[in-house]
């Protein structure tokens, strides 16, 4: 079904082993658009430009005061706000609709376009108003994937949007590798988007064979899905940890563009003659059959065949897996195990991924004229956009979801990160939506809590519905419709009539609209000469998401206030951190008025460093295999450095994006093969000297390769290497500004 090979070039519709000559990436889809895009005059690497900017109400408001920090006067480029994150108003008072009229405000102001709450989720909005293709758009969420509109998407922290505002560029060493997808074949009835990619993402991500690299979709297999299904797989690329995606282009593509009046924006794409791809994954898509990703992360993907076959072990070890993460016994999984099947309690298709118009279309089929039922198991279904609920509507299938038993809701992105439809503790949720992360469905382990996330394409979990809870398989149900087209009308008028859209004429006079949750971000010192940092946390589960560093669901409301945000840190995974942290900055804020703490002073005694106390700032760290899997947000960094944060240490960074928020937010990357080894705990510290001398070293010298730092652990010292590879000659310059903010008010 799905087979990887080395590198190899493409004649025509086959395929040969490249020779040591030849050049990955040359000929592909990929590197001619990124080569489009670049800037000039950036000397080594690649500096990219994008055609347009996009972000949510969880990030905007933290980049536009970023921005405006930094100098900002107008919006270059199209930058669409959108509010599908923070859309229910009735938490946390009113601060979710203030960070609405703040977007609002700065659309106006700096020449922007606001989408009100409920219109569209982010990503639905720019596929029917923006992409268009051999474009680039870059975006504050991770799943900012339009590669199956020919349209390369890029998601990242909020300073790396900042960049673009302010006219810099998107900085990479290189060009990325380029991984090709064959699809040959066509999916079998009841197999949907979902299943394509859960199989895809079980195949690549836990090896990382595909880490920061770009997707390339090909071949005879992807003329035979529909536009919708091929932005179903596209969307949930970001969870094979690739940098970004693009499809071949057809008539298709054509279609769907001009049904949306922008038929201007298509271009054929395919790759040239004899292109050359680091990788290629052959894929049968009529081989693919209903998946389930068990909870805790997509990549733990089964057939459902395979799950129900082996239900008791796989429950066994994902009951484990909770433990470990709560540090208590929860209830049993295994007891949902009964009459021969496994019974799940609710059921939701929402979001970029689920919510599309081919999804919903599909399964009010499956559902016309039958019950879900009155028993536990509920279904709630999210349109994506209005204009597509509004189709629904026309074409009857919002009738035949609704006189089934499903709820309808409007455009929301909740279910996807714990601000909606929050399941019952013990509870088990099949979702088609994009993650199901530890605790990412809303549940408070702290206080008791547990609740289980499996993401399943949306066929499925419609069949599960009509078997009252009990896991199916869409090929196991009976009388599946044959439709497979659905007629479909865009109604642009629902945005003309209620969408802001200023590109280009920007109001220089309008006020931004505060309100009392918002604030400027903190004064971020500089990098001093020398750093003496405790660990305020440790973690060595395997891979470190963002979830878990800053958790997303109701702490979003507080994006908006970096200090009051900074509070959650690490609260779901290490609750002591924020104590660590705090009482680490409170020694450098004594040592900085001359009052050095007799336990700081110890520290400095035990390290030898007498004396050096006023070039030596204090702070803390945080040590973790492989942080940084999942959202791009860039909380997750700016939150740290807010506490006094100054470095983190990883075996490896599992993602760029995540790697480059540390960057913008003044946190060093360090790199440590060995520090696994060196058993880092709370109440260790770390001692690097002379870190302004090494960063301003000619970028040739290996310095950064090899930095000589002390590890004081239970009173004995030893020297220990750090690296921070990698880094060009602006993040340099960032370091050592203390942050991207620091960086640019230099450069006034």
């Amino acid at each position: 079904m799905l087979e990887i090979h080395g590198k190899s070039r493409l004649h025509g519709g086959t395929w040969s082993e490249a020779g040591p000559g030849d050049r990955p990436g040359a000929g592909t889809l990929a590197h001619t658009i990124m080569t489009a895009h670049q800037l000039p005059g950036n000397g080594p690497g690649t500096a990219l430009r994008f055609d347009a900017l996009a972000s949510h109400d969880i990030t905007f408001v933290g980049i536009i005061q970023t921005a405006r920090a930094s100098g900002l006067r107008h919006f270059p480029v199209p930058y669409v706000l959108t509010n599908c994150h923070n859309s229910l108003c009735a938490v946390g008072g009113t601060i979710n609709e203030d960070d609405h009229a703040y977007g609002l405000s700065a659309a106006r102001k700096y020449g922007g376009d606001y989408v009100p709450a409920h219109m569209a989720v982010i990503h639905q909005y720019v596929r029917e108003m923006l992409a268009a293709c051999g474009g680039m758009i870059l975006g504050s969420d991770s799943h900012t994937r339009y590669g199956a509109l020919g349209c390369m998407g890029i998601g990242e922290g909020g300073p790396e949007l900042v960049k673009q505002l302010l006219g810099r560029g998107y900085a990479l060493p290189s060009m990325p590798d380029v991984t090709a997808v064959w699809l040959d074949g066509a999916p079998g009835a009841g197999v949907g988007p979902q299943d394509v990619a859960l199989t895809l993402i079980k195949a690549v991500f836990p090896q990382g064979l595909v880490t920061n690299k770009v997707l390339e979709f090909l071949g005879p297999g992807v003329e035979k899905l529909s536009v919708d299904f091929r932005m179903g797989i596209d969307v949930m690329t970001t969870e094979t940890a690739c940098l970004s995606s693009i499809w071949q282009t057809d008539d298709k593509v054509r279609q769907w563009l001009a049904a949306h009046g922008r038929e201007a924006d298509y271009r054929e794409l395919k790759p040239a003659e004899g292109s050359c791809y680091a990788q290629v994954i052959t894929m049968d898509l009529s081989r693919v059959k209903p998946m389930i990703a068990l909870p805790f992360h997509p990549s733990n993907a089964w057939t459902i065949e395979e799950f129900l076959e082996n239900a008791e072990d796989l429950l066994a070890g994902v009951e484990k897996e909770a433990q470990a993460l709560t540090g208590r016994k929860q209830g049993s999984l295994r007891s949902k195990l009964r009459n021969g099947g496994f019974y799940a309690d609710q059921g939701i298709v929402a979001g970029c991924s689920g919510g599309t118009y081919e999804n919903l279309a599909h399964i009010a089929g499956m559902l016309k004229g039958r019950s879900i039922g009155a028993d536990a198991f509920g279904l709630s279904i999210y349109p994506a956009s209005q204009p597509q609920y509004l189709a629904l509507l026309q074409h009857g299938y919002a009738a035949s979801l609704i006189e089934a038993g499903a709820t309808m809701r409007t455009a929301f992105c909740g279910p996807c990160f714990g601000a909606g439809d929050v399941p019952a503790h013990n509870a088990f949720s099949i979702r088609h939506v994009t993650r199901n992360f530890p605790n990412r469905e809303g549940s408070r382990p702290a206080d008791g809590q547990m609740a289980y996330v499996a993401l399943m394409d949306a066929r499925s979990i419609a069949a599960t519905a009509l078997n009252r809870g009990r896991l199916t398989p869409a090929t196991a149900l009976e009388g599946l419709p044959a439709e497979t087209e659905f007629p479909y009308s865009f109604a642009a008028s629902i945005y003309a009539k209620r969408v802001y859209r200023g590109f280009g004429q920007p109001r220089e006079d309008e006020a931004l609209v505060f309100g009392p949750n918002i604030r400027d971000w903190p004064d971020m010192p500089a990098l001093p000469e020398h750093l003496l940092l405790g660990v305020a946390s440790a973690i060595y589960d395997p891979i470190t998401t963002t979830d878990e560093l800053i958790p997303s669901g109701e702490t979003s409301s507080y994006r908006s206030n970096p200090l009051r945000l900074a509070e959650f840190t690490l609260c779901r995974k290490d609750p002591g951190y924020l104590g660590r942290a705090k009482s680490l900055a409170a020694w450098d804020e004594a040592g900085r008025r001359g009052e050095l703490p007799e336990e700081a002073a110890a520290v400095f005694d035990a390290l030898g460093l007498s004396g050096t106390a006023e070039t030596t700032r204090l702070g803390s760290l945080i040590f973790a295999l492989r942080p940084g899997d999942g959202s791009a947000r860039e909380q997750a960094a700016s939150c740290q450095k807010v506490l006094g944060g100054w470095a983190n240490i990883a075996v490896e960074y599992a993602t760029k994006r995540y790697r480059s928020n540390l960057v913008n937010w003044g946190l060093l990357p360090f790199v440590a093969e060995e520090a696994q080894s060196w058993n880092l705990q709370p109440g260790d510290f770390v001692y690097i000297p002379d870190l302004r001398a090494i960063l301003a070293a000619p970028p040739d010298t290996a310095g950064l390769e090899n930095i000589s730092a002390v590890l004081l652990q239970h009173g004995t010292r030893r020297p220990v290497a750090l690296s921070l590879p990698g880094l060009t000659e602006q993040e340099r310059d960032i370091l050592a500004g203390g942050c991207l903010m620091n960086y640019y008010a230099t450069k006034k």
